[in-house]
């Protein structure tokens, strides 16, 4: 885990190395064990390291191979890298270092791009060829590791955050429009290759991009997930299905126990984590380190979920670390927070993580962590609706969007009232082949976009605020073509994720499986009161939001006046959604 950086001249100079060393050096958090740098003709690359698969200096980078005409610079993990290294060697590859990294380097001198349906793990990379002189830039299947893209008519800038891009200079701040629109309609949900920004994009996952020195590009999807059983899976029985869930979970886990340090596991006490220690502890992992957060209650909602995560914790007997934060944490933590989010996003659970993975990076440099196990089997609320809807994008987007499009145009001020972005991508996404009937487009949406851009990019960015690698096992991508292929009737039943949580009672006691919906709560932030909401008012009221000319002041004062009476359908408040990208861009000094 680490953040990769570059810059590739269209227009014959040099790259401009001081502007790199900006780019890298804002990344230190992502890397902070070791540092590098190279450049060779139109192109230079940085890096930041966290040593995790290896921690010898050989597997240091960018990694350059002469031989091969090759230099890389890489962001991520491969847990079948020692496979594929045997493979390599039986072809005839020596390797000069034990890790990942240069399992990659000779995969794509061996295979090119096919190189990437071999891999299981999450990545983002960057191959220069010096022979052919053109770049290689890929991302994993579910978009676990993020790559941001500066592109002019002279150069492709590229690193792994976007705040590091914003630290090289010279590219365009102004708020994209569209952006804007999937950000306060799709519960801040801004789809590849948008960003906030015009002059920022992100690779879309499960695709590469390959461009040469004169700026010609040419990118590919390499990866696409289709709905639906196989015609031998058609009359399967419900057990079997739960058996293979449980089969490939055992390897997914496995997989990602694979480390030079040790791995922990973030343990909020629901199924998904619960599930995780269950099968690390019946892989044999003894000692292992368990992680859990609380907050303040506020009108009556409970800020804690400790009840369910210290069952599992002493069902196991882990070495378990409980952590209470006070109100006031909450607001002295925030302003770093946001400043370590890649893009504005609305979730509560943001400054939860941004929290516990501090405390969380004292202890392990690596994590295991629940995310996907709604979005891929089918566990939240709106998931019923869609399936019994006859419009099952009208159903869609009345559970999961913040706001319509006429609410929408009330809540900007007119320039920004052009269209209704995010509800024709929703429609376009949902008519798309590869997925029949409501219930899977709607996963297929959720798994490929929405989790992609909110709690895949929520983990990511607080954890490695923190040096702190966490690991998605829900999101193998064997485990994800499994539970599209699992039937509905399957998935629906029992609040959701029913073929996950019978599978689950072979393994982790019954009372977590059983027990009411929970998720991270951070009740200070949905109920905005006190101190909290007196920041608020200063910032969405000053004069820097006022410059901005983004929101409708008429809009605000309404939300201010009494921001309990305007909450999104996801619980969260309309509110806070404006004050986090009002926060941000101050944040980014934008």
């Amino acid at each position: 885990m680490c953040g990769l950086a570059g810059e590739l001249r269209f227009d014959g100079q040099n790259p401009d190395l001081a502007a790199l060393a900006r780019i890298t050096g804002q990344m230190v958090s992502r890397g902070p064990d070791a540092s590098g740098a190279w450049s060779g003709g139109p192109v230079a690359l940085g890096h930041r390291r966290l040593k995790i698969m290896d921690l010898a200096e050989a597997s240091g980078q960018p990694m350059v191979d002469a031989q091969l005409g090759l230099s890389l610079v890489f962001n991520g993990a491969i847990y079948n890298y020692p496979a594929l290294r045997g493979e390599l060697e039986a072809l005839g590859y020596r390797f000069f270092s034990d890790g990942d990294t240069e399992v990659v380097l000779k995969a794509y001198h061996a295979w090119g791009a096919q190189m990437l349906e071999r891999f299981n793990g999450m990545f983002a990379l960057a191959i220069w060829e010096r022979d052919s002189q053109r770049l290689f830039l890929a991302r994993d299947r579910l978009g676990i590791k993020p790559l941001y893209l500066s592109a002019t008519d002279k150069r492709l800038r590229f690193a792994s955050s976007l705040p590091a891009l914003l630290r090289g200079g010279d590219l365009d701040t102004s708020i994209n429009p569209v952006a804007l629109n999937h950000y306060l309609s799709f519960h801040s949900v801004v789809p590849a290759p948008l960003t906030i920004l015009n002059g920022v994009e992100k690779l879309p996952p499960g695709h590469w991009l390959r461009i040469d020195a004169k700026g010609n590009r040419e990118q590919q999807r390499w990866w696409s997930l289709e709905y639906g059983t196989r015609t031998d899976e058609h009359d399967l029985p419900f057990e079997v299905w739960q058996e293979r869930v449980l089969d490939s979970l055992r390897a997914a886990v496995k997989r990602r126990n694979l480390a030079a340090v040790d791995v922990g596991v973030l343990l909020s006490g629901g199924v998904d984590s619960s599930l995780l220690v269950g099968l690390l502890d019946e892989a044999g992992a003894r000692d292992l380190q368990t992680f859990s957060i609380g907050f303040a209650d506020v009108n009556g909602e409970a800020g804690n979920e400790f009840r369910y995560s210290d069952l599992i914790a002493e069902h196991y007997a882990t070495d378990h670390h409980q952590l209470m934060i006070p109100e006031q944490d909450i607001i002295s933590n925030l302003p770093d927070a946001l400043a370590a989010m890649s893009e504005p996003m609305v979730s509560h659970d943001c400054i939860a993580f941004y929290l516990l993975s501090r405390e969380v990076s004292k202890h392990c440099r690596v994590v295991q962590s629940g995310q996907g196990a709604d979005e891929i089997f089918a566990g939240y609320h709106w998931y019923p609706p869609v399936d019994q809807a006859e419009d099952p994008v009208a159903a869609y987007k009345q559970a999961f969007m913040d706001r319509d499009f006429a609410e929408y145009r009330n809540t900007v001020q007119p320039a920004w009232a052009q269209q209704d972005y995010a509800g024709e991508f929703i429609r376009e996404h949902f008519a798309g082949p590869g997925a029949a009937h409501g219930l899977d487009k709607a996963l297929r949406l959720d798994t490929t976009v929405m989790l992609v851009e909110d709690p895949v990019k929520r983990v990511d960015n607080m954890t490695m605020a923190w040096g702190l690698e966490a690991r998605v096992p829900f999101l193998d991508h064997e485990v994800v073509e499994l539970a599209a292929r699992i039937p509905g009737r399957f998935k629906l039943p029992g609040d959701g994720k029913y073929v996950l949580k019978e599978a689950a009672r072979k393994i982790i006691p019954a009372a977590v499986i059983d027990r009411p919906k929970g998720y991270f709560p951070v009740p200070g932030l949905k109920y905005l009161q006190g101190s909290t909401l007196d920041w608020v008012r200063e910032s969405l009221t000053g004069s820097r939001a006022q410059a901005r000319g983004l929101f409708n002041p008429a809009y605000i004062d309404t939300l201010l006046d009494n921001p309990m009476d305007h909450i999104t359908p996801l619980r969260g408040s309309k509110l806070w959604q404006l004050a986090v990208l009002d926060l941000w861009l101050d944040a980014q000094g934008l």
